[in-house]
């Protein structure tokens, strides 16, 4: 595969906290972000900050935090639904030096309490609606508990402390702000979960080099400008909408206007509402879009008036181009990426279904079996080159032998998926070499369903995978093999009870099915290509 040539961003800052100061300084009272809860349904619930407001906001809160202790390299959970307190506890921290861990908001309080001793939290940042799941997880060493609703119950404990946001911010207010942070740029900054091929995930850590990168890189990709609107509508725990929408927005001086989540009846709406011009999609959301509540398809003269301009998405699609009148931009990243090492091109160019070409600063290669690269129209292992703490993440968290398996030595990482590519270079996808599922834009391993299913009594073996779905994309479907004996249908219900208790609601599997063997491969591997097909051919119509 040819490989891309490297290109120099601009010049943002050593750090994030510099870059913040600086696009405050240069934007002043133009609106930074909007926050919409209402989906444009209320105008008396929207809420305006300019990037001068902002960043006091973001000094304030981290003289507030240092006055309790936060400094350099101390590692804070932000467990929150996309809100503005979340971009906001991120950026205070970034100035502190501190690093920022960012939670799925809807994890089970398993999940949680995994995420808060892996990465060696002292203080927790949560609202009213996670508070119950946080008090059930939270272990000894997180002390202090920051609750963004100022009618959030207190959550006891030994020596714990409970702050709330508003008072926090007015007592910074009131101090000597500290000069942004002496982080330097491969100093760690965040620390995002993701779901890899173990039973558990692995902590990503991005530096502040990495974030300069990323907003550089994804505002030069999508051609921002300080007169765009970015809808942010993917969930801020994620590093797409950290980087690709609001990072990228707030280095080219344009307007995130933030939602709670992705609405289809208010989409629309909002986009219209706020003048929209970009927002970053996923099929799940278009074909929500194209779909009426009963099901039925929208005809095209119903689509609204709007101003978009620009999707990202995750291929070039001239028929979505068409049919909502804009341009799709096709690419490919992942949070050990940082931003997307396969990008679209703004011409017609692009055959339909194709993602990219390898963007500047990466180099892409696709290898066999063998570790030998494959000719064009065949399907290999996806291995992107870049560079360590800058292009590509750091590290994985206290773990090593993770990191050395996945980033080599001349900075090569194996991401895991399969591409395959045309005689013209156009990069196409494949599929995921290991068993990893997309549930709504939600990435999920397989092998953690199975070791929450593993621990219900009367389980002997389990194989979990990954069945299409028409608005999901996958759902998962868990095939169980139980116990002589097991009254099938009580059986069922347990298993679903217990994964709803240690699983995020998108995990949960859809369908449990008992058999009495699975389909074996080399060296007695559950064939779960040939489980898939056996599921898929007697799924319910």
């Amino acid at each position: 595969m040819p490989s891309a040539t490297p290109s120099t961003v601009s010049e943002l800052g050593r750090n994030l906290a510099e870059l913040v100061e600086r696009r405050a300084a240069e934007r002043g009272d133009a609106t930074f972000l909007v926050w919409d809860p209402e989906h444009g349904a209320r105008a008396d619930a929207v809420r305006r900050v300019s990037y001068a407001g902002w960043a006091s906001n973001v000094a304030w809160l981290a003289a507030a935090l240092a006055a309790r202790g936060i400094t350099r390299g101390h590692k804070v959970c932000v467990h929150l639904d996309n809100r503005p307190e979340s971009v906001l506890v991120w950026w205070a921290l970034a100035r502190l030096g501190a690093v920022c861990v960012s939670t799925n908001a809807r994890s089970a309080a398993d999940e949680l309490r995994f995420y808060l001793e892996d990465s060696e939290a002292c203080a927790i940042v949560t609202s009213a609606a996670r508070r119950d799941v946080v008090a059930e997880a939270l272990p000894p060493a997180v002390r202090l508990v920051i609750l963004v609703d100022d009618d959030a119950a207190p959550i006891e404990g030994d020596g714990r402390v409970n702050e709330h946001l508003a008072p926090l911010l007015a007592e910074g207010a009131a101090l000597s702000p500290a000069p942004p942070s002496p982080a330097g740029p491969l100093d760690p900054c965040s620390i995002l979960y993701t779901s890899g091929t173990t039973s558990r995930p692995k902590g990503v850590v991005l530096t502040h080099a990495n974030y300069l990168w990323g907003a550089g890189q994804m505002c030069l990709h999508q051609k921002l400008a300080a007169d765009d609107v970015y809808l942010v509508q993917m969930p801020l725990f994620h590093v797409n909408a950290q980087i690709y929408s609001v990072l990228a927005s707030w280095a080219a001086g344009a307007t995130v206007v933030l939602v709670p989540g992705f609405s289809r009846s208010g989409f629309w709406r909002t986009a219209a509402h706020h003048g929209a011009t970009a927002s970053s999609m996923i099929p799940f959301f278009v074909m929500a879009l194209l779909r009426k509540a009963d099901g039925s398809r929208i005809p095209r003269d119903e689509l609204p008036e709007h101003a978009f301009r620009l999707w990202g998405y995750g291929i070039s699609s001239g028929k979505v181009d068409a049919r909502f009148r804009l341009k799709t931009l096709g690419w490919y990243g992942m949070t050990e990426t940082v931003s997307a090492a396969v990008i679209g091109t703004w011409d017609a160019g692009a055959p339909e279904g194709a993602i990219g070409r390898p963007a500047p600063g990466y180099q892409i290669r696709l290898l066999d079996e063998e570790g030998i690269p494959v000719p064009p129209t065949v399907p290999g292992a996806l291995y992107v080159r870049g560079e360590r703490g800058v292009s590509l993440a750091l590290e994985y968290h206290n773990r090593p032998r993770a990191t050395a398996a996945a980033f080599s030595r001349d900075g090569w990482f194996a991401t895991g998926d399969r591409m395959r590519y045309d005689e013209e270079g156009w990069l196409y996808f494949v599929d995921r070499e290991k068993d990893m599922l997309k549930v709504g834009g939600e990435n999920v391993a397989s092998s953690e369903i199975e070791r929450v299913i593993q621990e219900v009594p009367g389980v002997l073996e389990v194989a979990v995978v990954g069945l299409a779905d028409e608005l999901l994309d996958e759902v998962p479907v868990a095939c169980v093999i139980a116990a002589p004996g097991t009254d099938a249908e009580p059986f069922r219900e347990r298993i679903l009870a217990h994964a709803r208790g240690k699983l995020a609601d998108f995990k949960v599997p859809r369908r449990i099915e008992l058999v009495e063997a699975l389909p074996r491969a080399t060296l007695e591997k559950v064939n779960k290509a040939a489980l898939r097909d056996a599921l898929a051919a007697t799924a319910p119509s």
